[in-house]
């Protein structure tokens, strides 16, 4: 008589047998203290021992999904570990068990991802916070977190999520983006970079503004990289997501409150704190609040050479958002004042954007030039003029300097760089007509 195959378990069967098989090689691993390294051939082991005593009996194809599937759920963040595995995901969006986005060459689209309930999705959101210390519960429903490989997490609960829990992972590819690689990739020009290293090197103060996605952390992890070796940096950030190569590097990160809400340590107090650390140069991930006039205040008493990112859509969104910003710190200061002293500790606005199309670019390097009158006066370097569309929908345009030198330019030129007048868009006549008139 034929043997008959396995009947296939329903999937709420499924959903407890790997439930009970995550917890079973959770509890063999710690009894048996398996060294990391070792475990993924040693759960595949596991397994097949636990399904042969407990006589558990699934066909062949269902059997390797759900061995996957526990493995996954043990050394890394479940269902959403293949997406993170996946180089060309840069973005993942949990909108609850059944509801998981992912984002592919500035794309987003539904995954076929899914987690079995909304217990399953607080499990992970757990995993992910536990080794930082951080908590999520109904009295602080929201959490950032980042992962092993520096990614950047948030998550939301309920009651604040009326539709469940809810991650987004903003993802960090395996190897630090270069400035050939954005000049590659047409999201900045040769002379662009040229430029904005020189910059760096110089130590003008640098905002990095854009919208959320545009790419500002990672412009601002390839800035870094162009600070000397031998500089001191200090890098403040929420979540630590900065790779600098530099040996003489203090990373700060902030701490929230504990379970009597005490002991909470905000990016304003880590700036104060950097000033008495001898900084010579101070890389704030993000200003959102108050930390904005301390961070003003520190690039007017000397600490020049200083890199931040902010959220805005435009070098003049920027100002206006470094105003309102500087304005929560509680100090009741005139607008005036605030103006002067954004115009006075601010060299340089670098505009990142991501396009209709998805590719990120630097669409305007832009000098803080002064005040006139009660304005703060701004002066694009470079710019990008967009052309049109193609049929696909590309964004067609070009990344184009605006002719002007900036004002700037001999401290540039005492830091060593002497930038010709075709990096600032001279043409050949001009550089000739420029030549006959100074003999």
């Amino acid at each position: 008589m034929t043997a008959q195959p396995p009947a296939t378990p329903r999937p709420e069967d499924i959903s407890k047998l790997k439930g009970h098989l995550v917890n079973t090689v959770n509890q063999q691993l710690t009894q048996a203290n398996v060294p990391a390294e070792n475990r993924p051939q040693v759960i595949g082991e596991m397994l097949t021992r636990i399904c042969q005593q407990a006589r558990i009996s699934l066909p062949e194809t269902l059997r390797s999904q759900v061995f996957d599937d526990v493995r996954d759920e043990v050394l890394g963040f479940g269902p959403i570990q293949k997406l993170l595995d996946e180089d060309a995901v840069s973005e993942v969006m949990v909108n609850g068990p059944k509801r998981v986005y992912v984002e592919r060459k500035g794309k987003v689209t539904k995954s076929d991802v899914t987690f079995d309930d909304d217990a399953h999705v607080m499990r992970i959101i757990n995993k992910i916070i536990a080794p930082m210390g951080r908590r999520v519960d109904a009295d602080s429903p929201t959490v950032d977190a980042r992962l092993p490989d520096g990614s950047r997490v948030n998550a939301v609960i309920p009651p604040v999520a009326l539709d469940g829990p809810s991650i987004t992972i903003r993802k960090f590819g395996k190897g630090k983006l270069t400035i050939e690689q954005l000049i590659e990739y047409k999201s900045i020009t040769a002379q662009m970079a040229e430029f904005l290293r020189a910059c760096v090197v110089a130590k003008l103060n640098i905002v990095i503004s854009g919208g959320t996605g545009s790419g500002k952390t990672t412009l601002l992890n390839v800035l870094s990289s162009f600070i000397p070796e031998e500089d001191r940096i200090i890098t403040i950030e929420d979540a630590a997501e900065l790779r600098l190569n530099q040996e003489h590097v203090v990373r700060l990160e902030t701490k929230p409150a504990n379970l009597d809400g005490k002991g909470v340590v905000t990016t304003r107090d880590l700036v104060r704190n950097s000033l008495r650390m001898r900084p010579e140069r101070i890389v704030v991930g993000e200003c959102r609040g108050g930390e904005t006039l301390d961070m003003l205040q520190a690039m007017n008493t000397g600490h020049d050479g200083s890199l931040t990112t902010l959220h805005a859509n435009t070098p003049r969104d920027a100002l206006s958002r470094l105003e309102t910003m500087t304005m929560m710190s509680g100090m009741d200061l005139p607008l005036r004042v605030i103006r002067e002293q954004i115009a006075s500790a601010i060299d340089l606005i670098v505009q990142q954007s991501r396009m209709r199309d998805g590719t990120r670019k630097v669409t305007a390097i832009t000098e803080v030039a002064g005040m006139e009158g009660e304005t703060v006066i701004l002066t694009d370097i470079f710019k990008f003029e967009q052309t049109g569309l193609t049929q696909d929908g590309k964004v067609l345009g070009d990344l184009k300097p605006s002719g002007i030198r900036p004002m700037f330019s001999p401290r540039l030129e005492a830091a060593g760089f002497k930038l010709g007048p075709e990096v600032f868009g001279a043409s050949v006549a001009d550089i000739l007509a420029a030549n006959r008139r100074r003999k």
